[in-house]
């Protein structure tokens, strides 16, 4: 599932909650927090892939400029946000978290404005759900997917025969 950004859908009661709530966003200013929520058991019931040498591992890149966290912010108090791996054009997102009501798709949304601004071509959402396409993301058959990566990432080498 891809999120081309100019394709993202913008709820009114998602441009009311972006007003009205009080939320702030910032970029990169608290990545390990992002991450330790997003592993949060509590918060996944479900479990979640996201194991301490995971979370090593992304700090690591993102120690070298390549995972970026975005995160939202309400009276000072960390409630919401993603992180992944930009390469390119694309941003690979990998997980994102939510303690209030919005507060994921406001950090997703100022992502989405981010990537318009320098002139992004792709969120990478991995997996299709009906939450993502209802904000605009849609399935793309692979072969696409790999077009596109190769187009707008042309400085890495495609693993992909």
């Amino acid at each position: 599932a891809v999120l081309v950004p100019a394709e993202f859908k913008v709820s009114r009661s998602l441009a009311k909650s972006a007003r009205n709530r009080g939320f702030e966003v910032t970029f990169d200013r608290d990545f390990a927090a992002v991450m330790r929520h997003c592993s949060d058991s509590d918060l996944r019931p479900e479990g979640t892939w996201i194991s301490p040498a995971m979370m090593a591992a992304y700090q690591a890149l993102h120690d070298l400029g390549y995972a970026h966290s975005v995160e939202t912010w309400r009276d000072g108090r960390l409630v919401g946000g993603l992180y992944g791996v930009a390469l390119g054009r694309v941003f690979f997102g990998e997980s994102m978290f939510s303690l209030e009501r919005d507060a994921s798709k406001v950090a997703l949304a100022a992502l989405v404005r981010a990537m318009i601004e320098r002139n992004g071509r792709l969120i990478d959402c991995q997996v299709a759900s009906t939450h993502l396409e209802s904000l605009g993301a849609r399935s793309i058959p692979r072969s696409q997917f790999v077009l596109e990566l190769a187009d707008a990432v042309p400085d890495v080498p495609s693993a992909v025969p």
